[in-house]
């Protein structure tokens, strides 16, 4: 029987008395489509991290979503250095004791925005604080058009997987980020790298599906944003044929 793959999605924590007067959690609903219109079921994750191990052994693939907050910098052995860095840290706990135990069992991880510069920190890279202030760069990372337009440029780096998965050189994306990758973590390499030299991909070559993409792929809006997902969703079925073929032969030796 086909099995649809089912994907863990990283929520926001709010605590604005808007939605409710109590805290509450907050996901965009094109995360969320964009997964069901390529065959998957989201999977909102909550932030219980003692129950990671149960959450991943469910669970068929992990996007790390972006949000209007930071990394703390103290996770990369930095000291908060602008006013305009604003951390959640029951949020970023979570995320990474959930990104390093995925990426232990080789689950499938995709992070978006912030989700990119969280999965960089797992590896032991370092991030630029404010792009503005530490950066000379003609972008506007922070794009003042609509989030469903694109607004730059991306250069695609040759012989990575991202290559092999978009098939070209340059794609325009949209931008919605203050901080960056700075120093690559250990295991991870550069797949994409925007006109000013603002590192907008990372990918560990060594699992079936690891990637960190700066941009916003789940608003579908270029061809390249669409074959990120269906290329992530097929992994995650990867998964779960290896995972039935596996147990196939558990029970044929049984």
């Amino acid at each position: 029987m086909f099995k649809k793959p089912l994907i863990g999605l990283t929520l926001d924590l709010e605590n604005t008395k808007s939605y409710s007067v109590f805290p509450w959690y907050a996901i965009r609903k094109n995360y969320c489509s964009s997964i069901t219109k390529f065959g998957g079921i989201p999977i909102p994750l909550t932030y219980d991290s003692k129950s990671v191990k149960e959450i991943l052994s469910i669970i068929d693939g992990i996007i790390v979503t972006g949000g209007g907050f930071d990394i703390d910098p103290r996770y990369f052995k930095q000291r908060k250095i602008y006013s305009n860095v604003v951390t959640k840290e029951e949020r970023t706990k979570f995320e990474i004791i959930l990104c390093k135990n995925a990426i232990k069992n080789n689950i499938p991880v995709l992070g978006i925005c912030g989700g990119e510069q969280l999965l960089n920190v797992v590896y032991g890279g370092s991030l630029v604080q404010d792009i503005k202030m530490d950066l000379r760069t003609s972008i506007n990372h922070e794009q003042t058009n609509p989030r469903d337009q694109t607004s730059h440029g991306v250069n695609i780096i040759q012989n990575t997987k991202l290559e092999k998965i978009i098939k070209q050189k340059t794609i325009k994306v949209n931008s919605a980020h203050h901080q960056a990758v700075k120093e690559v973590g250990k295991g991870l390499t550069i797949n994409a790298l925007a006109e000013d030299g603002v590192i907008e991909g990372i990918e560990d070559k060594n699992k079936d599906f690891c990637m960190g993409i700066q941009w916003h792929p789940e608003f579908l809006i270029e061809k390249s944003d669409i074959k990120i997902f269906q290329s992530f969703l097929l992994a995650a079925r990867k998964l779960i044929w290896t995972i039935l073929n596996s147990n196939q032969f558990i029970n044929t030796k049984t």
